[in-house]
């Protein structure tokens, strides 16, 4: 299984997520914080990720935990580019009746694996299918995406202890800083998952080569992390 290569379809570019971002309008979008994830879901869905539109219901297909479900206009942009639902469905975007609301439904869009919006869920969440895929001896990856921010909530606390200390090496965790967390100061994420057992990476979250290198990264008996450090928050919302 590999990514999805959609026939005819013209190729996966930052510009053509953007311009599809574009079609999603409405109150409330969170642009701030999904544009902070944009390159990390281009290279994960475009060369990490062993899934694709015809294998979502595949035991051993690796799984995409979207945690920070607040902003998932660049998830949806992402999902649609791959085909995994028509892109005339981003012009819907908030309307009353559309599938794609503010936060990503895994009942209502084709390609999700979680709903989520509500922050500290997606971490223990993943580290729950980790376990579980580990123990039926599935090749399968799991992968979930947080905000640095996310990280103050104590769930995700237990949840990195856990899976630390039964070296969950199928997970992978990224964390998209911006220093918006209540305590932000560069460095700190990876010091406190190193101490927990895991593998922990900060790399420039546009920098497409270093988030594949880094996303690719297996080290036997540690979950993996990367830090993907873009704009901080502040200075992107002016």
């Amino acid at each position: 299984m590999t990514s999805p290569q959609i026939l005819g379809a013209p190729p996966v570019t930052r510009e053509r997520i953007t311009a599809l971002m574009s079609r999603l309008t409405g109150d409330e979008k969170h642009t701030v914080a999904a544009t902070s994830t944009l390159d990390v879901l281009q290279v994960l869905y475009g060369r990490i990720l062993r899934i694709s539109p015809a294998a979502v219901e595949d035991p051993d297909r690796d799984r995409f935990y979207l945690s920070k479900g607040h902003g998932p206009m660049a998830f949806f942009a992402v999902l649609a580019a791959h085909g995994f639902f028509p892109e005339e469905l981003l012009d819907t975007f908030t309307d009353f009746d559309s599938p794609l609301g503010l936060h990503p439904d895994r009942l209502l869009v084709a390609g999700v694996e979680i709903s989520s919006g509500s922050l500290g869920h997606g971490l223990p969440l993943a580290v729950g299918a980790a376990h579980a895929l580990r123990i039926r001896r599935s090749p399968a990856r799991v992968i979930v995406l947080v905000g640095d921010a996310e990280l103050d909530e104590g769930s995700c606390t237990e949840a990195i202890e856990y899976a630390g200390g039964i070296g969950l090496d199928a997970l992978t965790l990224v964390v998209v800083d911006n220093a918006s967390s209540s305590y932000a100061v560069r460095g700190r994420i990876e010091q406190r998952l190193r101490a927990h057992g895991w593998d922990a990476l900060r790399v420039d979250g546009r920098d497409h080569a270093r988030l594949e290198e880094a996303l690719s990264r297996r080290v036997p008996g540690r979950p993996n992390a990367v830090i993907a450090q873009v704009e901080d928050k502040a200075e992107a919302a002016r």
